[in-house]
């Protein structure tokens, strides 16, 4: 399958100028860009720093980045959906600093024959972590554009060797009453449940994500690890996740579970295909004012539509 390739882009072009000079001035200051390009891009400063002390060094660019303008740091750091927390915008940046994120452990069960637990400080270790900018589709009818940075799901994946009755991958997210108000209200079925069909979480473009623009992610972004699928709309990247299962029937997701009708399990991006309530032929890139086409698949069709081949795409919506 061919994969689009975005031309070499300069760290200061991804990044906002003023955060992209901090950034820099730090790893100049502690020798960190030498450290980094020895030790594979992985994590240079104590991984028990909060999000914005602790950076990234030698992270490489993928081929499979898109080539727009990234969103503003704030932007995307600032306007989130994250209903753990409240469900306005505003709400995770508010309240997601009291989430705990150390120590923290991701379980890897079901139908592997390799099951783990791993600390997330030496699952990071073990991975090659890359930076990918990625387009992302809110069902609600906004995007960004966001580089991540991160890892392919499908390396974990195939440590795990699933078995031959592995057809799905179950996402469970973290579950903290006591630093996350909004499981306080029956919004949604908690915890926090997502799932993909296993060639969908093997295919390259699948990540599991551990920070953006260079840093550490931040809670409000589902610190210290999440999914990202970018041909999906933004709900379907479970964020927090502590168990990755391997299951043999398609997971009953949250969204599925609270309104069937409007979500679907694939909730591939797809302007065909409305929502109940509004159109998905429009979006709005959030820091712009007119509104562009919604592209198939987010714009990511010559890589994944190949997966649903022969599938009716309104009717598994």
């Amino acid at each position: 399958m061919l994969i689009k390739q975005a031309g070499d882009l300069r760290p200061s072009e991804i990044t906002d100028r003023g955060l992209y000079l901090r950034r820099r001035e730090f790893i100049q200051a502690a020798g960190l860009a030498a450290l980094g390009a020895a030790t594979g891009g992985l994590l240079t400063v104590s991984p028990s720093a909060r999000a914005g002390e602790k950076i990234y060094a030698g992270v490489k660019k993928s081929p499979f980045s898109a080539t727009e303008e990234p969103t503003s740091f704030k932007d995307a750091t600032s306007y989130n959906n994250y209903y753990e927390f409240g469900t306005d915008k505003e709400s995770p940046e508010r309240y997601a600093g009291k989430l705990k994120t150390r120590p923290w452990t991701v379980a890897i069960e079901g139908e592997v024959k390799k099951p783990k637990i791993w600390a997330i400080d030496d699952l990071l270790k073990s991975m090659a972590l890359q930076e990918r900018i990625y387009r992302m589709r809110c069902v609600e009818g906004w995007s960004m554009v966001i580089p991540w940075v991160g890892f392919a799901l499908g390396d974990l994946i195939r440590q795990a060797e699933p078995t031959g009755k592995a057809k799905f991958v179950e996402f469970v997210t973290a579950n903290q009453p006591d630093n996350m108000p909004g499981l306080r209200f029956p919004v949604l079925d908690w915890p926090y449940i997502e799932g993909l069909r296993l060639d969908e979480a093997m295919h390259p473009l699948t990540i599991l994500a551990v920070g953006l623009y260079g840093e550490v992610l931040p809670n409000q972004n589902g610190a210290p690890i999440r999914l990202v699928v970018p041909w999906k709309y933004g709900f379907k990247g479970g964020k927090s996740i502590v168990r990755i299962r391997f299951v043999e029937r398609m997971p009953q997701t949250a969204w599925m579970k609270a309104a069937p009708r409007e979500y679907g399990f694939y909730s591939n991006v797809n302007p065909e295909v409305d929502h109940p309530r509004w159109s998905q032929a429009k979006e709005r890139r959030i820091g712009e004012f007119l509104k562009r086409n919604t592209l198939m698949f987010n714009g990511y069709a010559d890589q994944v539509a190949g997966l649903y081949t022969g599938m009716d795409l309104k009717k598994n919506f």
